[in-house]
């Protein structure tokens, strides 16, 4: 290799480095070289490149040294993760794609580099690289345990040289392998007699990881529920300090052993891992227990039939070493006196003797059971007692009698629901059984519907009377059964046969009238047009009464408010209206009323009838009048109205509708409401007044009301209308108000009515606190009450003032005007007249043409009261005396009044 001495690295590098020789610096083409005696070589790979120098002149070396040097990479020494990935570590739970390295590197003469990274063929392409930048890219997942070091070639290129250089990445271990078991299954053998403490097994798993994730300790998965431990390092099982085995409770135990590493990073996190594994612990069995009696207490039967030989009864006993059981042997101990014997191998225990020899009931026998060794040497013993009873032959079955002797059915018909606890007097029964002592003892029962009745006695010794006794009257329905079937059973109870005997008992149900008549619905609905002819059908009721016979018939009645214009049928339940009945939903749209159902003895349920009248369309709509007069205001509708009399929709709905109007295009009107409107286009009289050049302010219409039933009715009315101007009613304000009542004059009677009541109140209040006052000032000087003479005139002019000032302040605008000579008025009498009374309400003013200021009347005591007539400012002074001037008469009044009030007051004062 050609090398130039003493040349220093770039900035940034460590030591000196000794550039090689670029290869495309001593010719052109494909690494040609000018001299004829200098060769280059390259490995395959691409990764080595050598220069030989065969004996060149000097000047061929000199020109080496001055050509292009190779590019180099940084060493930036062990924990770098930049520079040449010399001594470069990674852990093996890096995440693939993940940025692991950066090559860095620089060439002499400042040259852009590139960088590559290649494999072996044989082994994996773990790394990526970018050329550009160098940054090293996991492309491969580590796994430290099957690969723990990776050898690469990383190579710079400035375009002219490459420098490539083999590297060794180390892979570090992560806590990515849990402990395995080996050696699996785990089965042991251990003798149920084995000393508490004593090791039974072993358990090893390994960790293929390193340091604390490596390490293995172990511990059991429930260590309160079992006999066992172990040990956390070794793995040893161990039976428990005074536990021990017992193969008859327990033949086997199961262990779940766990086995855990010591922790460490996984992926950023700390993860501790585990295996469990299972040991299987079969207990051998140890000759420790005796033998063991199976099916005690033993009891056994000779009867008098017996013969000498036969079999009683057989006692079985068995090694009570379940594992590996001894064989046994049987004996008689005593007990026997010779009457017994027993097979030593089967223990069957067999009688020697006739039973009528025997002079014993009964024999205890005592049976001993002895194992026998493998060695053939008698070994653990156990004893059971066997009671042998001597009994009489049981021949003969329990029988039932009736009046007439040995009877297998009884019959008996009785009424439903009897009383609760009656007995069946009609049943006449006796049961009898001809042995004697216990096998003449049996049990009485009735098999059938239970809970119905009950019979007694339900033992019986030899013979009894047998009574049924009623439990459940209200299961005893004839609705449910006509007749009832048990069976009497008598079975013997202690005897060994069981012998038994049955006897039929059928009883036939009576009815009773014990139901009530139910309807098959509490409420019936009904529909019927309203125009239905009387008589016909509204609809079918029906009750259900389950008795038979006269008590099962129904008859049928209706009442209440509304079942006046219906009837029924008294059997058959159709309800229907009456002759005469004529409906009208309008009138009653609905009836409600109450069907009763009755038996023969009056037993009765109700049940409610709903009827609904569906409505006819059979009434024409109803304008309020036939000729009809409206005022309209310019630009305000005015309304017209009809009413149906029908009681539901579409029949009462009303469409109206202009039939004929001259001119035609001057209103609308809408079709649900009733509202007239001028057309859009009419915006003020003079443009009605172009429509009609007449110019009338009347027009004439013809209305019609149209409902929407089937077939549908329709009614016209004529309507006049008068079109004012809103100027004409701003101008008059009473105008404007006797025109907007002039449709509803109740409201104009409402208006006029309000504001006499508030005069009259007003008229009260003044009257009320002028008497007070008076009355007030009278009691604060009562000594000079007593003492005053003659009242002055003081009080007169005051009260003229006072009179004055109260005309003007509350009757100004009433003047005083002589009566007509014609009323019935006494003006002379002016001591005896009346207080003047509270003006009644005028009548409503006429909308006609104003042709000069109208006066309305008022009676008073001496004449009329009229109001002024209302101007923008009031008269002027003179104006006002002259006009009183030429009313003498009324001056004349108006005095006659004052003098009446003066008097009046002065009266009242001189009696104070």
């Amino acid at each position: 290799m050609v090398r130039v001495p003493d040349r220093p690295s770039p900035a940034g590098a460590h030591g000196r480095r000794w550039p090689r020789a670029p290869v495309g610096a001593l010719g052109s083409g494909t690494g040609a070289l000018a001299c004829p005696r200098v060769g280059q070589t390259r490995d395959h790979a691409g990764a080595e490149l050598s220069l030989r120098v065969f004996g060149c002149p000097l000047f061929c070396v000199l020109f080496l040294a001055q050509a292009n040097f190779a590019p180099y990479f940084f060493d930036n020494g062990v924990g770098s993760t930049n520079g040449n990935m010399a001594l470069f570590s990674l852990p093996e739970d890096t995440p693939v794609g993940s940025h692991v390295y950066t090559l860095n590197g620089t060439d002499p003469e400042g040259d852009p580099v590139s960088y590559h990274i290649s494999f072996d063929p044989s082994a994996r392409s773990v790394f990526s690289v970018d050329p550009n930048f160098g940054n090293i890219t996991l492309i491969e997942e580590l796994d430290r345990e099957r690969e723990d070091e990776i050898e690469a070639i990383v190579s710079i290129s400035d375009g002219l040289n490459l420098v490539a250089e083999k590297v060794t990445i180390l892979v570090t271990d992560a806590n990515d392998e849990a402990p395995r078991f080996i050696q699996e299954p785990y089965i042991v053998q251990v003798p149920e007699d084995t000393p508490a403490g004593s090791s039974i097994a072993k358990v090893r798993a390994v960790d293929r990881d390193t340091g604390s994730g490596g390490s293995v300790t172990y511990f059991l998965k429930n260590p309160h529920s079992t006999k066992f431990s172990v040990d956390r390092h070794s793995g040893v099982l161990r039976l428990q300090a005074g536990a021990t085995l017992d193969y008859e409770k327990a033949p086997a135990h199961f262990i779940a052993v766990v086995a855990k590493d010591g922790g460490g990073r996984l992926r950023g996190a700390s993860v501790v891992l585990s295996a469990t594994t299972t040991v299987t612990v079969n207990v051998e069995d140890v000759q420790d227990m005796a033998p063991v009696f199976v099916g005690t207490p033993y009891y056994g039967y000779v009867y008098e039939d017996t013969l000498p030989g036969s079999e009683v009864l057989t006692v079985v006993a068995m090694d009570g070493d379940r594992g590996k059981p001894n064989r046994v042997l049987y004996s008689l101990v005593n007990g026997s006196d010779g009457a017994f014997e027993i097979n030593e191998t089967s223990g069957a225990i067999s009688i020697t003797q006739s039973p009528a020899q025997l002079r014993r009931e009964a024999y205890e026998l005592h049976v001993q059971v002895t194992e026998v060794s493998s060695a053939g040497t008698p070994a653990a013993q156990a004893m059971a007692p066997v009671t042998i009873r001597i009994v009489d032959l049981n021949n003969h079955p329990p029988t039932f009698y009736g009046e007439s002797g040995p009877q297998n059915r009884f019959e008996l018909s009785m009424y439903e629901h009897p009383p609760q606890g009656e007995i069946l007097r009609g049943l006449k029964i006796t049961v009898n059984d001809s042995d004697q002592g216990a096998n003449a003892k049996f049990n009485l029962r009735l098999v059938g519907p239970g809970g119905i009745f009950r019979v007694v006695p339900q033992t019986v010794l030899n013979e009894a009377q047998v009574t049924i006794i009623v439990e459940n009257s209200a299961t005893i329905d004839f609705e449910k059964f006509k007749v009832l079937t048990f069976k009497l059973l008598a079975i013997e109870v202690n005897t060994p046969e069981k012998f038994s005997s049955t006897a039929d008992i059928v009883i036939q149900l009576l009815d009773t009238n014990d139901n009530v008549p139910k309807f098959t619905s509490h409420y019936y609905i009904a529909r019927i047009p309203e125009n239905a002819p009387g008589g016909s059908n509204v609809l079918a009721v029906t009750a259900v009464d389950p008795d038979t016979g006269p008590w099962g018939e129904v008859k049928y009645s209706i009442y209440g408010s509304g079942a006046d214009l219906f009837l029924i049928h008294p059997s058959s339940g159709i309800i229907y209206t009456q002759p005469w009945a004529s409906l009208d939903a309008e009138d009653t749209a609905r009836y409600n009323f109450y069907v009763k159902a009755e038996d023969m003895e009056g037993r009765y349920s109700l049940a409610e009838v709903f009827v609904t009248l569906l409505d006819v369309n059979d009434h024409y709509p109803q304008f309020g009048k036939s000729v009809q007069e409206k005022t309209m205001v310019l630009g305000t509708p005015v309304k017209i109205e009809a009413t149906d009399q029908d009681a539901e929709e579409p029949n009462n709905l009303v469409d109206y509708s202009i039939i004929h109007a001259e001119p035609a295009n001057v209103f609308d009107i809408d079709m649900h409401t009733g509202e007239i409107r001028l057309k859009n286009s009419i915006r003020s009289l003079d443009a009605l007044h172009n429509i009609t050049p007449s110019g009338d302010h009347t027009w004439s219409l013809e209305v019609q009301a149209k409902d929407r039933g089937s077939p549908s009715f329709s009614t016209t009315a004529l309507l006049k209308i008068d079109v004012v101007d809103t100027e004409m009613l701003s101008r008059n304000p009473m105008a404007a108000f006797l025109m907007q009542t002039k449709d509803n004059p109740m409201k104009a009677v409402g208006v006029l009515a309000g504001i006499m009541a508030i005069i009259v109140a007003i008229t009260v209040l003044i009257s009320t606190a002028t008497f007070w006052r008076n009355k007030k000032s009278n009691k604060v000087l009562p000594v000079r009450r007593v003492l005053r003479k003659r009242p002055s005139p003081a009080p007169r002019t005051a009260g003229i003032k006072w009179l004055k000032f109260r005309r003007t302040k509350a009757a100004d605008r009433f003047v005083l005007r002589e009566d007509p000579p014609n009323e019935n008025c006494n003006n002379n009498s002016l001591g005896s007249a009346p207080p003047p009374k509270v003006p009644a309400p005028p009548p409503p003013p006429s909308t006609a043409p104003s042709m000069g200021p109208a006066h309305w009347m008022v009676p008073t005591v001496s004449g009329s009261l009229a109001p002024q007539q209302l101007h923008p400012s009031p008269k002027p002074k003179a104006l006002a005396e002259h006009e009183a001037a030429g009313r003498p008469v009324q001056s004349a009044l108006v005095s006659e009044l004052r003098q009446k009030f003066e008097k009046k007051n002065v009266h009242n004062e001189a009696y104070f």
